[in-house]
């Protein structure tokens, strides 16, 4: 059983995308379809999407309820502000959908997640999909460097408009996403008809989902990808048990000498007289570790990935190394 089959919390999925990649047909397509899921769609580019006024049930200040059970919330403001209204609701729903600018950086949207106590209990962040328009992606990706990290924050890249390219430029597009970003799964999509269990609740923090896909992730030919781009995936393991005052030490060097370079970064650490897993993970230098389910009888191990810009794996592994705890 993953964490995700136990974990109360909503379930929170960033989408970006550079512009006309196709976010807003997605966006148009959730909230419209009968997909069977009631989705909160929060919407930060208010002027591009078009509700049809037929399909909506009840509209309230800022939040449009669809006739196929989803929300639309329109954020003219702060962005935690409006979760925190869209949370507050009686209504229920199961996940949250999270739009962003296309020329946005995901990563202050990803972090709002982890500093946001409040939202913390309330929410987990599943993932980041990103959209990339299959045909044109070309004319950008070389000189726009957000259309890169874009694609280095997914945790699924969706190739839209596949139907204008043919087979081999779509197979020579897949090797310049996995170039760039050597962990993210990637599904080809005709008119942005994303299956919605690509893009829902996939567990893309949980490490153990990763090592089942990436199993090479944790050896030295991980680091590797993405050279090219100057963005790499470094995976480390090691056994030992960490002291907690010098891995808070070292994230927090680590943030402030390397944060703007670690775009992401993921795993599961064994503390000293800690009896559960902790689930790592960190957006650019905000970092943050919560208990998982207990090791029980299984081996004890530390396992974190790292996505970034020109990352070194002998500082990022030397530096964890040395939290070890004393005997």
């Amino acid at each position: 059983m993953s964490k995700s089959d136990t974990d109360s919390r909503v379930p929170v999925t960033v989408l970006t995308g550079f512009l006309g990649s196709g976010k807003t047909t997605l966006v148009n397509r959730i909230l419209t379809e009968n997909h069977g899921k009631r989705i909160a769609v929060v919407e930060n580019e208010y002027n591009e999407i078009s509700i049809d006024r037929d399909l909506v049930v009840s509209e309230a200040e800022e939040i449009v309820e669809m006739n196929n059970g989803c929300l639309c919330c329109m954020v003219r403001g702060d962005l935690m502000v409006a979760l925190r209204n869209l949370l507050k609701r009686v209504e229920k729903f199961d996940y949250i959908l999270i739009e962003t600018s296309g020329l946005t950086d995901p990563g202050p949207v990803a972090q709002t997640f982890i500093m946001d106590e409040y939202l913390k209990e309330r929410v987990r962040l599943d993932g980041i999909v990103t959209l990339v328009d299959s045909k044109h992606v070309w004319l950008h990706i070389d000189e726009r460097e957000e259309l890169r990290e874009q694609i280095a924050f997914a945790d699924v890249v969706l190739l839209n408009k596949t139907d204008l390219v043919s087979p081999p430029e779509l197979l020579k597009l897949e090797d310049r996403v996995r170039d760039i970003n050597a962990l993210a799964k990637m599904h080809r999509t005709l008119n942005s008809a994303a299956e919605m269990e690509d893009i829902l609740d996939i567990g893309a923090f949980e490490i153990d989902r990763i090592l089942s896909t990436h199993p090479n992730l944790m050896t030295d030919e991980a680091d590797e990808c993405g050279i090219a781009e100057g963005i790499t995936s470094v995976g480390i393991t090691f056994k030992g048990e960490l002291d907690e005052d010098k891995v808070e030490e070292w994230a927090h060097d680590l943030g402030q000498d390397r944060g703007a370079d670690i775009f992401r970064s993921k795993g599961v650490l064994s503390f000293k007289d800690v009896p559960d897993r902790v689930v790592f993970q960190g957006v650019h230098a905000i970092f943050d570790g919560q208990t998982d389910r207990p090791w029980g009888t299984d081996e004890r191990f530390n396992k974190v990935v790292f996505i970034g810009r020109n990352l070194d794996r002998e500082e990022l592994e030397s530096g964890l190394r040395a939290c070890i705890a004393d005997d």
